[in-house]
């Protein structure tokens, strides 16, 4: 079992950027698949990003590709979003996910309490 915790939102200008992290307890991060979704006021939760175990493989919704990076440090059982170049349509609350690789987009067997993040025109 893994807890997350998601950090780093806030309010930023259009063009702007910020760092979401999401630190998990226990000894079995590098077990999981991570991934980062999002949910805007009155739509569903949706996938942004997964990164693998070993954080050599990578995806990304087409939305924001080349914009948004994923990264991990398994040392410090922590997963990264950098957003650049953010929008107000990327305004939402930002939930990190742990699980297999195969089926963490679509079905995350864990999940962080989510962080809001507010772009500004």
């Amino acid at each position: 079992q893994v807890q997350l915790v998601e950090s780093g939102g806030g309010l930023v200008q259009a063009g702007g950027s910020l760092r979401l992290s999401c630190a998990a307890s226990g000894r079995t991060f590098s077990r999981y698949a991570m991934g980062w979704f999002r949910q805007a006021p009155g739509k569903e939760r949706e996938f942004v990003a997964r990164i693998s175990m070993s954080g050599g493989s990578t995806y990304y919704t087409d939305s924001v590709k080349g914009r948004f990076t994923i990264s991990r440090d398994n040392a410090k059982n922590t997963a990264y979003l950098q957003m650049n170049s953010l929008k107000p349509e990327d305004t939402a609350v930002y939930y990190c996910a742990a699980g297999a690789w195969g089926t963490i987009a679509v079905d995350p067997g864990y999940w962080g309490q989510g962080t809001q993040v507010t772009v500004s025109s």
